[in-house]
């Protein structure tokens, strides 16, 4: 629609510092620093609103432009230069916004950044609050829900597929999907709907077995779309798995295992790990959040009571357990007996054998449903890794 297009003003290459500053603007002119805080090479100044072309005018001295990298000084109110650079401008409602948006590109220094925010406050701009500009985005029909969220989810990405897939949500994959199961599910309620009000009419029989087909059809899109929902999650978010056991059933190696890095102090004596002991890993894009515990035995002074407290409310908490049993001194697996009712319902366990290159006799029976492995030589480890994956309903897919 034309008349929904702000008139802008008309494109000017040079210009007074003077152009006003609209008094009755539908909405404030909204300022904040694009870039992460820190030293870098660039950083970002992004203003949105009704005013962004007469700040324009005031900072610049001219209205770049329209999606054209214009090289301008950024002015202080006495027409001294705060800083050199990129300005770039995007009319509405063709922005990011939806408003007129303007980015200033100039060196990444967080003293200079703040002068060009002040000098934007000072001009009649507000301070965004954090992700203002994505609800402008979506109050103003640029983005949909699914896709405000993927913003930060790309941000936050913690690798390549959850990029990706992130990306792909950005780009409106999965609100069409959404859209085109909404639309089939109102068609086939509006053929019932027909059928049963105008039964007189000549509209057509109602075939039940063609309805039928088509509610299967549409039961299975809905399937395949919660299937990706929770891939999504998985990449997002990862899943949480905690390593519980006795003292010195190998829980820090297995996690030095695999961290691939000494991130734990490992030991003979019983007891060393006294607290919770975080790392991140990737495990072929899926990212697991790894809680090495104390040992969970009777008695202990009181600060390895604190670490079993710890432990047990960390295992609350998680997603999995991997519950290590040492196999040459606890072939029976006799520790996952006692403590069973101390693991909380509803946690999954995974029973681990560890020291399995230490084993001379046969296996324990519980094959089905443990893992076999030796943490100290890496043993069985990628059946771990495979199996972790397994249980977090991870695909290797990068459907998002």
């Amino acid at each position: 629609d034309p008349a929904a297009v702000e008139q802008q003003p008309p494109h000017r290459r040079e210009g007074s510092e003077g152009a006003a500053l609209s008094a009755t603007a539908p909405a404030a002119t909204i300022v904040a620093v694009a870039t992460a805080p820190g030293r870098g090479a660039i950083g970002i100044v992004r203003l949105s609103g009704p005013d962004v072309p007469a700040l324009a005018h005031a900072l610049l001295g001219l209205l770049p432009e329209p999606r054209r990298a214009t090289l301008r000084a950024f002015r202080d109110a006495a027409g001294a230069p705060i800083d050199t650079g990129l300005a770039l401008y995007f009319p509405a409602p063709q922005s990011y916004t939806g408003e007129p948006l303007l980015e200033l590109h100039g060196h990444g220094g967080s003293v200079v950044l703040e002068l060009l925010v002040e000098r934007a406050v000072a001009l009649g701009c507000r301070r965004a609050r954090p992700g203002e500009f994505t609800e402008r985005a979506f109050l103003n029909g640029r983005l949909d829900l699914a896709q405000a969220e993927a913003v930060i989810d790309l941000i936050d990405a913690a690798s390549g597929a959850a990029a990706r897939a992130a990306l792909r949500s950005l780009q409106g994959a999965f609100s069409q999907a959404v859209h085109a199961l909404v639309e089939g599910l109102t068609a086939l309620r509006v053929q019932v709907e027909a059928a049963i009000d105008f039964a007189e009419e000549d509209i057509g029989p109602l075939e039940v077995g063609g309805v039928a087909a088509r509610c299967a059809q549409l039961q299975e899109r809905l399937s395949a779309l919660l299937a990706q929902t929770r891939q999504g999650r998985v990449l997002t978010e990862g899943i949480t798995v905690v390593i519980a056991g006795r003292p010195n059933a190998g829980k820090s190696t297995l996690l030095n295992r695999l961290v691939g890095h000494d991130a734990a102090i490992v030991s003979a004596t019983p007891g060393t790990t006294r607290d919770l002991l975080r790392e991140r890993i990737l495990i072929d894009g899926l990212p697991l959040h790894l809680i090495d515990t104390a040992g969970l035995r009777p008695g202990g002074d009181a600060i390895e009571a604190e670490g079993m407290r710890r432990a047990r409310a960390a295992i609350e908490r998680a997603d999995r357990v991997l519950f290590l049993v040492d196999v040459i001194a606890d072939p029976t697996a006799a520790s996952v007996a006692d403590l069973r009712e101390e693991l909380p319902a509803g946690i999954p366990v995974t029973v681990v054998y560890n020291k399995c290159d230490l084993l001379a006799g046969p296996w324990p029976a519980d094959t089905e449903t443990a893992l076999h492995l030796s943490a100290a030589s890496g043993e069985g480890i990628e059946a771990l890794r495979a199996h972790l994956k397994a249980v977090a309903g991870w695909s290797g897919a990068e459907e998002g």
